[in-house]
């Protein structure tokens, strides 16, 4: 069975402030993430990766690690741009972000077939949450509206050097997902967390990053429910996002998602602050025998 993992690397990184965040290296030998990212994903069982884009760093992505990586898998591209856009639609004067990681996914429904996880360019997992959402898409191949996610806790997402954008994840018993809400300005404090003028989060609940596992009728989602955000939404500020999309299912009953916890630790640049931290924290990993170096 054919399995993909789709890369969100279009992002533009505003808070990151210095360079190309998703090709900033960070391990010892001068891997990135997303170096990483693709270790795992295809040591649990995927074989094919697809990048999510943007036409301005395309020759640098593929010269980085692009390249390298179609030399052990097979690789496509496709890319998020903000002129594309359903017809009778077109982008606002005063728009300058991509649309969002719902635009993202649905730059590639052309040539996603089969079951596919999700993943941020610019995020480490760890290696439990790729084996986890593998199995389940390999278990779940013939059904349709059947997801998972990756869980983490939220204490162990945040940043020491800014706020955060974090999916608030509501789970029931069964580890199923009832709700979740994609909550800004999350900070960390002495107590745990919060957000910033509205009160605080529990830091021990669980947290969606974007890390989820997917069947190809979601790409029908998608496009649909483009249009109808399109159409509601300012489409000068808003963004058309991945937890929104799913919660809505949810709340339809269209749609099941089980959240596949992890125990491993996430961590990510968001902040130009945050590379030596990261820096630090793979050096640890391959020192405690996680991964060699070089990859």
């Amino acid at each position: 069975m054919k399995t993909t993992l789709l890369i969100m690397a279009a992002g533009i990184g505003s808070r990151f402030g210095k360079g190309i965040k998703q090709l900033t290296p960070v391990g010892p030998s001068g891997e990135l993430i997303i170096d990483y990212s693709i270790h795992d994903a295809l040591e649990a069982g995927f074989d094919r990766i697809v990048f999510i884009i943007r036409k301005d760093i395309e020759a640098d992505f593929k010269d980085i690690i692009g390249n390298r990586i179609s030399n052990i898998c097979e690789v496509e591209y496709v890319f998020q741009e903000l002129s594309d856009l359903p017809d009778g639609f077109s982008v606002p004067e005063n728009r300058i972000k991509p649309w969002g990681t719902g635009q993202a996914v649905l730059a590639a429904k052309e040539i996603i077939n089969e079951p596919f996880c999700v993943i941020n360019a610019d995020d480490y997992y760890g290696k439990e949450a790729f084996v986890k959402i593998h199995d389940f898409l390999v278990a779940h191949e013939k059904t349709q509206f059947q997801y998972c996610m990756a869980g983490f806790i939220l204490k162990n997402t945040l940043s020491q050097n800014g706020s955060v954008t974090r999916g608030i994840c509501q789970i029931n018993e069964n580890n199923y997902l009832q709700a979740v809400k994609e909550t800004y300005h999350i900070i960390k404090t002495d107590n745990g967390a919060a957000v910033e003028y509205v009160g605080e989060i529990n830091p021990n609940a669980h947290v969606s990053m974007n890390m989820w596992g997917l069947t190809p009728e979601f790409m029908d989602v998608l496009e649909s429910g483009f249009v109808q955000f399109l159409n509601d939404s300012d489409a000068a500020t808003t963004e058309y996002l991945l937890p929104t999309i799913i919660d809505k299912l949810i709340g339809y009953g269209k749609a099941s998602v089980e959240m596949l916890e992890t125990n491993d630790k996430w961590f990510g640049v968001t902040y130009a602050e945050d590379q030596a931290y990261v820096e630090e924290s793979f050096k640890k990993l391959v020192e405690n025998g996680v991964y060699e170096s070089p990859l």
